[in-house]
C-alpha cells in the first residue's frame, strides 16, 4: 500500500518517535510512505523512520523546490532517492504550497495517516479531503 503520513510540526520528542517507529515498521511490511519535507515534527519523523528501513519506499513531495527549503530540511533529504519538487509554485506563499503538496499527497496514497491538534485547520481540511476520496483515514489527535 501507498501510506501518506502527514501532520504537525509541533510534536514533542516521544510522538516524533512513534511516528518514526510506525514509519519504519510500514515500509518493512512492504508499504510506500508518501510525505512532505519537514526539518521537525512528523514529516522529518516519518521520512527517518522509512530511510531507516529502505529509502526506496520513501516518497518525499515538496510543497516547492529543494532550494526553497530551510538547509536543514535540504540535509535531511540527502540520500531521499525519489523526491518530487515543484518549481511552478516557486511564487506560492508556503501556506497555499503546503495545501495543494498535501492533496497531492493524498491523490497518491491507498491510506493517510495524520498527526494534528484540534486547531489545526489546513490538517482537518487534508482529513477532509481523503474522506471525500474514500482514503482510509487514521487520525491521531495531539492535544
Amino acid at each position: 500500500k501507498r501510506i501518506a503520513i502527514i501532520g504537525s510540526r509541533n510534536l514533542a520528542i516521544t510522538h516524533q518517535q512513534i511516528i518514526e517507529t510506525l514509519a519504519t515498521a510500514l515500509v518493512m511490511q512492504d508499504n510506500t510512505i508518501i510525505t512532505s519535507g519537514g526539518s521537525c515534527g512528523t514529516n522529518a519523523a516519518a521520512i527517518r523512520g522509512a530511510m531507516k528501513s529502505n529509502p526506496d519506499k520513501l516518497k518525499v513531495i515538496l510543497p516547492q523546490t529543494i532550494g526553497q527549503q530551510p538547509s536543514d530540511v535540504q540535509d535531511q533529504l540527502i540520500g531521499v532517492p525519489n523526491i518530487v519538487e515543484h518549481s511552478d509554485r516557486a511564487m506560492m506563499t508556503l501556506a497555499d504550497a503546503s495545501r495543494v503538496c498535501n492533496r497531492e499527497i493524498i491523490d497518491d496514497c491507498n491510506q493517510l495517516i495524520c498527526f494534528l491538534s484540534h486547531t489545526r485547520k489546513t490538517l482537518h481540511n487534508a482529513v477532509e479531503y481523503a474522506e471525500e476520496g474514500h482514503k482510509v483515514v487514521t487520525v491521531f489527535y495531539l492535544d
